[in-house]
């Protein structure tokens, strides 16, 4: 009898549930949680978003640079802002029919959203400049603009012009979010590129690829 009552009690205060103080207590620890755990994965999110948009840029100019070596003749990237439906987005791709165009059926990247083309950002480039002792860099993005890639990779000034000189970067990052740092693509003249990085709250620019 006894041992049927106990059961019997077990069996209502295992049914009985969580108490009013002890859903508060939860619902803190779970707030609390979340609070710490947003922040640091959007900071994952726009870091991956960042090196992404780096990575495209980087994979075009590479590809630009293969079709005019393995075609044997000038080809170039074109930066290009598009409109559509009042959204203002970046094109960069290459011009493989030499219309001055980016066509539907070229390979291009598209560029919308937090990571965009920039015409400067994040800290001077002094550290770029030194470590490949050049002068100031030839900005592309923030304009349209092309980069001539030669029968042998290299970068012209211009379709008809003589191989460049300078050294020419693309940025990329968020003018209204710069906490989240910059990265840019550098162009070198004899056509290879290298990716910087401005982390946030760093007065210099460190190399990643």
């Amino acid at each position: 009898m006894n041992r049927s009552a106990t059961l019997s009690t077990f069996s209502r205060s295992r049914n009985r549930g969580f108490t009013l103080p002890e859903l508060a207590v939860s619902l803190v620890i779970v707030t609390i949680l979340t609070a710490i755990a947003i922040p640091s994965m959007m900071n994952s999110l726009r870091v991956y978003q960042l090196n992404d948009a780096a990575a495209r840029v980087s994979d075009a100019l590479k590809f630009t640079r293969f079709e005019a070596v393995r075609r044997n003749k000038q080809v170039n990237l074109l930066l290009q802002q598009q409109n559509i439906g009042g959204i203002l987005y970046w094109s960069v791709g290459t011009d493989s029919d030499g219309d001055g165009l980016i066509g539907p059926t070229e390979r291009q990247q598209v560029f919308t959203g937090f990571a965009t083309l920039l015409p400067a950002s994040g800290p001077p480039t002094t550290s770029i400049t030194t470590a490949l002792g050049v002068g100031a860099l030839n900005t592309l993005s923030g304009n349209p603009g092309s980069v001539t890639f030669d029968a042998r990779g290299a970068v012209r000034t211009g379709p008809t012009g003589p191989i460049a000189t300078n050294v020419s970067v693309i940025y990329v990052g968020n003018a209204n979010q710069p906490q989240y740092g910059f990265r840019a693509v550098v162009v070198l003249p004899a056509g290879g590129t290298q990716v910087w990085m401005a982390p946030p709250g760093t007065p210099t620019w460190l190399r990643i690829g």
